[in-house]
């Protein structure tokens, strides 16, 4: 085949015996513009460290945590600083009121949370503890 008379679209090409064919390129036969050189990705100023994909405690632990420094948290800010959804959070206070560690009482619109200190943790390496010491262990200011 010889190639006759072509476009950057369109490509005709004539074969030994007269026929000629057209057929469309795509767009990213087209030639590139070689004008200037292709752009070249910005390195970092500074390196980016990854954030871990697990922490040491649970999204439970991360609730209770919010819930005991203020029991008057709404689920939404919950769900925000723990990095989950609300429907997630809904589902962990269902599961630790079944449990009987958290209490929950309406007061006007809102909910209030009461967390039941004096019950052992769950594990039976760490049963020896409580959720108290565990909370105190990790809240960021002192409960009153």
């Amino acid at each position: 085949m010889k190639k006759r008379r072509s476009s950057p679209a369109t490509d005709i090409r004539q074969s030994t015996s007269g026929n000629t064919s057209r057929r469309r390129m795509p767009a990213a036969a087209t030639p590139p513009n070689t004008s200037s050189p292709p752009p070249v990705a910005a390195l970092p100023t500074q390196p980016q460290t990854e954030q871990p994909r697990w922490t040491f405690l649970t999204n439970h632990a991360h609730v209770l945590v919010l819930l005991w420094q203020n029991p008057a948290m709404i689920v939404r800010e919950v769900a925000r600083q723990v990095g989950i959804t609300e429907r997630a959070v809904q589902h962990i206070l269902a599961e630790l009121e079944n449990a009987g560690i958290l209490q929950r009482t309406r007061v006007g619109r809102q909910n209030r949370y009461h967390i039941e200190t004096s019950v052992p943790l769950r594990h039976p390496i760490e049963s020896h503890r409580t959720i108290g010491e565990l909370l105190q262990l990790c809240a960021r200011t002192q409960h009153t």
